[in-house]
């Protein structure tokens, strides 16, 4: 729990309250990760100046964004995927949106101009009782949170 400057209480968002638009449609996944942003940083060295070493922003890089869930009879991400390997790469806007324990939308991350680049099927095991899963990774140009 952390108190705002006001003196009201907010408690932090669960991780397992989310759901994932791609495009207009709706997807429910157990897992979703790669919401991260890099910059790099590279080192210049200025003559005379011995005692520091000027570290300068460079090229900001996006993560893949990968989805988990269980194999559904849904095929929709399938036929995308395989559109994509026959080279008609069709890009759709993907958002991942968290939220608190009161059903209320916390925060929002879009992907933009997203499309899928691998697809892993579920490992098979005669003595385990798992749900069978497929794994979706998506290539994206940015990310924009919001609120």
């Amino acid at each position: 729990m952390t108190t705002t400057r006001t003196g009201s209480k907010t408690d932090p968002a669960s991780a397992f309250r989310f759901y994932v638009e791609i495009g207009k449609a709706g997807a429910a996944f157990m897992e979703c990760s790669g919401l991260e942003i890099e910059t790099e940083v590279f080192e210049y060295q200025e003559g005379g100046l011995n005692d520091y070493v000027h570290r300068l922003p460079g090229r900001t890089k996006f993560s893949n964004i990968t989805l988990k869930r269980g194999i559904t009879t849904d095929k929709d991400l399938w036929q995308w995927y395989s559109r994509v390997m026959r080279g008609q790469v069709e890009r759709k806007n993907v958002s991942v949106i968290l939220y608190n324990s009161q059903g209320n939308p916390v925060m929002r991350w879009n992907f933009v101009d997203a499309y899928p680049i691998k697809w892993v099927g579920p490992a098979f095991k005669a003595d385990a009782n798992a749900i069978a899963i497929e794994t979706l990774q998506f290539a994206h140009r940015g990310l924009n949170p919001t609120t």
